[in-house]
């Protein structure tokens, strides 16, 4: 096996407005990881200007307007990173929110579609007898993966863990915020995240080029578990973290602009 990944990401948006809109697109990868951008470049048509920001969970966003009528905006970056699969460590303790660190407390929180307080009676009839620690939330996983099924348009932009949970099925966002929910309501910090995930072992199903999982808080640093696919993958490529999809929304507008075609790459270079 290759000890390192070139993997090839981006996405192309095509639209259309009926007035000029300002937007801010979250499409770049996670400044810090353990990936190196290699080289990336950005294309709109028409041609409009745009800066970088880094907004209060450190994503890496762009600003810009898009104009009236026709417009498409493009991303493309070439990424270099470790050939390893996502890290694990089933001795990984969980800690007390009053151990806990003051920048993770947030995410023990309830938020926009994690209502873990809603929740709290499901997780301890659930999780509630299980020790504490990676093998709880590595059970939390697994009964994600197999209590929703992956069925596309099953929810909406609207719909919380709650009525995922409720419903039975819904895509990878829904698992994420499910998984989630369930951590927070036995106080383990826990955060959504996106991102590029490459099928670069071809395991899945379905394509999964832009994908949703979360990070959990144990011991003294943040772990990757994936309730979707409910096993550890290459090549996995943060854009964004937050306490929901709210905070990583991949396109905001403001203004009458709509969205009419998304295509997404993830490959091997």
């Amino acid at each position: 096996m290759e000890d390192v990944l070139q993997i090839r990401v981006g996405c192309e948006f095509h639209g259309s407005a009926s007035e000029r809109s300002p937007a801010v697109f979250q499409l770049q990868p996670f400044s810090g990881e353990a990936h190196k951008i290699l080289e990336e470049s950005w294309n709109t048509e028409p041609d409009v200007a745009r800066h970088e920001y880094f907004d209060s969970y450190g994503n890496r966003c762009q600003r810009l307007t898009v104009p009236q009528g026709d417009f498409s905006v493009r991303y493309d970056a070439l990424v270099r990173m470790p050939a390893t699969l996502d890290a694990s460590d089933p001795a990984a303790c969980e800690l007390s929110p009053a151990d806990l660190p003051d920048d993770v407390l947030i995410y023990t929180s309830p938020s926009r579609y994690c209502l873990s307080d809603e929740m709290a009676e499901i997780a301890e009839k659930l999780f509630g007898a299980t020790p504490p620690g990676y093998g709880r939330v590595e059970e939390i996983t697994a009964f994600v993966h197999n209590h929703l099924e992956y069925a596309m348009g099953a929810s909406t932009s609207l719909t919380t863990a709650l009525a995922a949970y409720e419903r039975g099925a819904g895509v990878c966002r829904d698992f994420a915020h499910l998984a989630v929910t369930f951590c927070r309501a036995l106080d383990i910090p826990a955060r959504y995240t996106f991102g590029y995930l490459p099928d670069i072992d071809k395991k899945s199903l379905y394509p999964i080029d832009f994908h949703a999982w979360f990070e959990a808080y144990l011991g003294d640093r943040w772990w990757t578990f994936d309730p979707r696919n409910n096993e550890r993958q290459r090549g996995r490529i943060v854009v964004g973290r937050g306490c929901d999809a709210l905070d990583v929304a991949m396109v905001t507008t403001y203004g009458n602009a709509t969205l009419n075609e998304l295509s997404v790459w993830s490959d091997l270079a």
